[in-house]
């Protein structure tokens, strides 16, 4: 029933029957006989069909819940296993929003200098999906905002404290300041990241805030595309102070702090709140907290 469950698992996230068959590695008929032993085994119809997928049943949105809770935990139970016969080892699957990417080595290499046989795989995205790739068992962790917008059921390290700024070039706008207020910052051309972002949405609010809306003239959902164009004096960009420090641009940017108001965002490491944790979900929490009682403000 376990692999019946992963199938359901990856319909429900890719709603659509090719799709999912493709990612499992299976045929579409396979996939199809799967979920309908599935419904027979557990007496109600779980998907609405017609000619294309059309969603879940209300019993087969509960019957995910289960999926989720039972798949999670056959794999915790098969890494513990696995961890007591070799010693630590398999794959962590992290995503992280881009104001985080930076510190994203903080993390994996210490670790991994413990655990050699460890391998990672990392993705920048939104908080948004960071959830939703969590609650889909896709990813194992995400680094992220604690704040400002709905966790769900995650277990959280806070990392750090994100104090804002605006980024200009050497002789650009303001550089030769100290601090602007998010009034001034709003008058000089900007890029920004996409207004999917979480980042990006509170930038909006501080200007909000500060009675101006901003127009940025550039978007990107990268860190580096954005310092890019800072890079060329022809635009602005607000981002933590941490990162923009974080890509060696020292002698050619101006980091001037923000205020009226300076507020600060935190943003740290989060998993599935599951007891127990998976052993490899275990030593990654830990690795957060050494770095976090080691502080990185």
């Amino acid at each position: 029933m376990i692999d019946k469950l992963e199938y359901f698992i990856a319909l429900a996230r890719e709603r659509h029957f090719a799709r999912a068959a493709e990612e499992l590695g299976i045929s579409q008929p396979t996939l199809s006989a799967a979920i309908r032993q599935l419904e027979d085994q557990l007496g109600v119809m779980l998907v609405v069909r017609g000619s294309r997928f059309q969603g879940l049943t209300p019993e087969g949105q509960r019957v995910l819940e289960w999926a989720r809770r039972i798949v999670g935990d056959t794999r915790t139970m098969r890494e513990e296993m696995r961890a007591a016969r070799k010693g630590l080892s398999g794959h962590i699957r992290l995503a992280a929003i881009p104001t985080t990417l930076a510190m994203v080595p903080r993390i994996t290499a210490p670790f991994q200098e413990k655990h050699p046989d460890v391998t990672f795989s990392i993705v920048s995205t939104t908080s948004i999906q960071i959830l939703g790739l969590l609650e889909n068992l896709e990813i194992d962790a995400g680094l992220t905002y604690l704040e400002n917008e709905p966790l769900g059921r995650v277990t959280s390290v806070p990392l750090l404290h994100e104090h804002y700024c605006l980024i200009t070039a050497k002789g650009g706008p303001f550089s030769d300041r100290e601090s602007v207020t998010w009034q001034e910052a709003g008058s000089v051309r900007l890029c920004l990241l996409t207004a999917d972002m979480q980042n990006r949405r509170i930038i909006n609010r501080h200007f909000t805030d500060a009675g101006i809306t901003i127009q940025p003239s550039l978007e990107s959902n990268s860190m580096i595309v954005l310092l890019s164009h800072v890079r060329t004096g022809r635009w602005s960009s607000i981002m933590p102070k941490n990162v923009a420090r974080s890509f060696g641009f020292h002698d050619e940017l101006s980091i001037v702090s923000l205020v009226e108001p300076n507020p600060e965002h935190t943003v740290g490491l989060v998993a599935t709140h599951r007891e127990p944790f998976t052993p490899l979900v275990s030593a990654l929490l830990h690795e957060a907290r050494i770095l976090a009682e080691a502080g990185m403000d």
